[in-house]
């Protein structure tokens, strides 16, 4: 819909499909800069565990005839999806994998904002020369930000994946962007790399676990997280332990939110008011967290 179309309805029907989303941070952060943008906007959680290619269709209609601008997706369906859509953007269709459906005219369109998110968020961390960065994890956020990576051309990037074809797939879809190693190990992959990114659910609530071993993370580098519940993960503690710089899943949460946002609408929000509505809800959730 152009902006005119926006200006004159005022109203915005977006939302996210997967499971489980109940701790999502995405109502309030689409909700809050739709209204600092004057409309007003219902993003709604669509959660179905276990959907099978039928059922991912029929969600897909429901969005394509019930006045939705488009939706988010997460897990466990980034990649399920990509058949069932009437259209790929570039990015998307070079990796098989996405997390935004536009509807435009009747049409389905997906599109990748993890990419461009974490584009957006990883820039400053990296150095202009010498990057050796590792990546752990190829499922769909993974897949995400070794291709975000790759765009700023990070000079060595290494994958790891406990699912050695899947790591293997996912090199050779990056073989004409820039290229990648698949490395044996966390190891391996670690093995004189200026940067790391968790591209897995390893340290997401209730889970307390690591990706890495604490003993490979030094104050030379700089680590990421793509979980962003908690904010400060154990990975993330123990890099900040040992010196190194970090980066929560906060800004690639944001990010990729903005971005998704304007595709859905034409609109650029305010990145500041998506951050401020995630921080209260993590705020929220935390309290809560302890309280318990």
């Amino acid at each position: 819909m152009s902006k005119r179309g926006y200006a004159a309805c005022k109203k915005l029907l977006t939302g996210l499909i997967g499971a489980p989303i109940a701790h999502s941070a995405s109502p309030a952060m689409h909700e809050r800069a739709a209204e600092a943008l004057g409309l007003r906007g219902h993003y709604q959680l669509i959660e179905v565990a276990g959907a099978d290619a039928a059922g991912l269709r029929m969600m897909l209609e429901g969005v394509r005839r019930l006045g939705f601008a488009g939706v988010n997706v997460t897990y466990p369906y980034k990649e399920a999806v990509v058949p069932l859509l009437d259209e790929l953007a570039p990015g998307a269709a070079a990796m098989g994998a996405v997390n935004t459906v536009v509807a435009k005219d009747g049409r389905l369109i997906g599109h990748n904002t993890d990419t461009t998110g974490f584009a957006r968020a990883v820039a400053p961390l990296l150095a202009p020369s010498g990057n050796a960065v590792a990546v752990i994890g190829t499922g769909g956020v993974g897949k995400a930000i070794a291709f975000a990576l790759a765009s700023l051309r990070v000079s060595d990037l290494r994958i790891f994946d406990s699912e050695t074809a899947r790591a293997e797939k996912l090199a050779s879809l990056l073989a004409r962007h820039g290229g990648a190693t698949v490395a044996k190990s966390v190891e391996d992959a670690l093995d004189g790399a200026t940067g790391l990114v968790n591209g897995t659910p390893v340290g997401m609530l209730p889970n307390r676990g690591m990706p890495v071993p604490a003993a490979l993370l030094h104050e030379k580098m700089w680590v990421a997280d793509a979980v962003y519940s908690p904010l400060i993960t154990p990975l993330l503690a123990a890099a900040q332990a040992k010196g190194a710089r970090i980066m929560t899943g906060r800004e690639l949460a944001i990010y990729q939110a903005a971005d998704a946002f304007e595709l859905f609408t034409g609109l650029a929000p305010s990145t500041e008011v998506m951050g401020e509505a995630f921080d209260e809800v993590m705020a929220a959730r935390s309290a809560a967290y302890h309280a318990a």
